[in-house]
């Protein structure tokens, strides 16, 4: 087995994700099977109760592991399904010595740091190294190691000690140190400053850690006298310093590091040039050049709680950005605080209220995410409401779901008092309820998480023809509450579908209105399944519909349009749009024009 290690330095957010998941990229254009670690140095057992404001996303994998955002990055990028090892934290490490101390593993032994933690630190990267994660048996030849935070850092220290105790053991040729830094440029003189990351160099080394390649983030590309200068202070050859500066989009970060040869440089320290090919990267040539030619916009208001930070939906975002892509569309996402929706920031600050009603009106298509909490709930009904009574392609994810069901419960129904009991604990119509296996005293890892099947009660409805006319799909859920099915007969019989459920027939999976071009509810998270060329489902959907093209996707046998590899931007006559519906005159009965 052959390891990259990635770090970082200077300072926290300069891409040490996206670079690992490029060099994977990079390395399984090279013909090698790649597989992924990211270490976490916090206290927490895992992301799953941590506050997006803190951390960013919660990503979820298919075995329910809930982790950081960057296995999001890996999978999307590489292609391939990860577990809940592939995430190691500090509490995980420290869990697993002392349950093991519990039991009397060690004999006797006074459990210390060094070696007790280390070498379980050591002993994990090695296990989950050899887990296959492509699909494929055997392990993977490469695994690209990230660590989490800055070097310096107090927590991450037992694992920079564990990291250097493993490059030792492994031996040359088996391990490559890339140090991802900070080069700024300062306005006062124009010049790349290089002391932050000799600096940082210093303190690596000092920790037992000699870096082989430096990946510089910097505005622009370094000049040459600044990489023989980081050469002769840093002791890394000039060959092996490349620089990550600005681009148009993530998708050419591997062709950057292509360029500079980066993929040389780490097969040699790997000992692994007489094996690799040359990479090649057509397909990301493709995808980062027709990103940055597409001009026609699809404009897409996210109605969520989290706005004022992106990466708390960056999955969301991802996905969003596939399907776009897929449908030849500039994706422009309108950030509409939900709380901004709702009748009493009218009161408090109209200029908030006008504006988000704007942006909501003025938007393609709706999409509400998933979230925890009753803030902006009320913002959320309001936003599905005027998606389902105006026509307006709407998308509503976990939450997103549940909050449509409790609108409809409310406007057709008339039911006024409709909620949530998450929310309402006492409402005597509760449409959403908590599910009998979940917790109320625990947080951590009680939800319904992970990779479950829906099945589709008619091949006729919308999103199993945007899956392929399959019968069942498996996609992966964090849920504590769910559709009150003893609710579910009153809203089918007053026009709301439920499409598609669980094996058990009880669990309500995804929604549908007929009489609407696109309104589309769905209790999983898509978004945690969309790749690059790949886009989930109910995003293609969603883009399709507010750009127009819904019908000619959902008429087409061919299913390139399902998949995204053929696109609808290229010979399909443009639609004009009234009220907010797509229409040219045609119409196949149900609600839904077609071009």
């Amino acid at each position: 087995m052959k390891y990259v290690l990635v770090t970082g330095g200077v300072v926290s957010g300069l891409g040490k994700g996206v670079t690992a998941s490029s060099i994977g990229v990079l390395l399984k254009a090279c013909g090698l099977r790649v597989t992924s670690i990211k270490i976490d140095p916090y206290l927490n057992t895992d992301a799953g109760t941590m506050s997006p404001f803190e951390h960013g996303e919660v990503f979820v994998l298919d075995d329910g592991g809930e982790v950081d955002l960057d296995l999001g990055n890996y999978e999307r990028f590489l292609q391939i399904k990860l577990t809940r090892d592939n995430n190691i934290t500090t509490g995980k490490i420290y869990q697993s010595v002392i349950d093991k101390e519990r039991r009397g593993d060690y004999l006797g032994k006074t459990v210390q740091v060094v070696p007790h933690i280390t070498d379980a630190i050591q002993q994990w990267i090695e296990r989950v190294a050899k887990v296959p994660v492509d699909g494929k048996e055997g392990p993977a030849d490469v695994c690209v190691i990230e660590l989490g935070g800055t070097i310096g850092d107090i927590e991450s220290m037992p694992f920079i000690e564990a990291l250097g105790q493993f490059s030792y053991s492994v031996g040359p040729g088996n391990f490559c140190l890339v140090h991802v830094s900070l080069v700024p440029v300062l306005n006062v003189v124009g010049e790349q400053k290089t002391k932050p990351t000799q600096h940082s160099v210093r303190g690596l080394r000092g920790l037992g850690l000699t870096p082989n390649i430096l990946a510089c983030r910097s505005v622009k590309a370094l000049d040459d006298h600044v990489k023989v200068k980081l050469s002769q202070f840093c002791h890394v050859p000039v060959g092996n310093i490349v620089t990550l500066y600005d681009v148009s989009n993530i998708w050419r970060i591997p062709l950057l590091l292509r360029g500079q040869n980066a993929h040389t440089a780490i097969l040699k320290e790997l000992d692994l040039l007489n094996v690799a090919k040359e990479p090649a990267l057509q397909e990301w040539m493709s995808r980062a050049d027709l990103c940055d030619n597409l001009h026609e916009t699809v404009r897409i208001a996210m109605v969520g709680k989290y706005t004022g930070l992106s990466d708390s939906y960056l999955s969301v975002l991802k996905a969003l950005l596939h399907a776009s892509v897929a449908c030849h569309r500039k994706l422009v996402v309108e950030w509409v605080p939900a709380t901004d929706l709702e009748v009493a920031t009218a009161k408090e600050s109209p200029s908030a209220y006008e504006s988000a009603w704007s942006l909501l009106k003025g938007a393609d298509g709706i999409l509400v995410p998933g979230g925890f909490g009753d803030r902006g709930v009320q913002g959320k009904i309001l936003a599905a409401k005027y998606a389902r009574e105006n026509k307006l392609p709407f998308l509503g994810i976990c939450l997103g779901m549940q909050i449509a069901v409790v609108e409809y419960a409310r406007s057709i129904l008339k039911l006024e008092d409709a909620n949530s009991t998450e929310f309402d604990p006492d409402t005597k119509n509760p449409c959403v309820v908590f599910m009998p296996e979940g917790s109320k005293t625990h947080m951590g890892g009680t939800m319904r998480l992970g990779s479950r099947r829906t099945l589709f009660k008619d091949l006729n409805c919308k999103t199993a023809k945007l899956y392929g006319n399959v019968r069942y799909i498996d996609e992966r859920h964090r849920h504590r509450y769910e559709v009150n099915p003893d609710m579910v007969s009153k809203l089918e019989a007053a026009g709301m579908q439920f499409v598609g459920r669980d094996e058990t027939g009880q669990r309500m999976e995804v929604i549908e209105l007929p009489n609407h071009p696109y309104f589309i509810g769905v209790q999983f998270h898509p978004e945690f399944k969309s790749w690059p060329g790949k886009p989930s489902a109910p995003f293609l959907g969603l883009i399709a519909a507010s750009c127009g093209y819904l019908g000619k996707m959902l008429q087409d046998p061919d299913p390139a349009y399902l998949n995204g590899t053929r696109v609808f931007g290229n010979g399909a006559a443009p639609m004009s749009k009234v009220n907010g519906v797509y229409s040219n005159g045609n119409s196949n009965g149900n609600g839904v024009h077609h071009p």
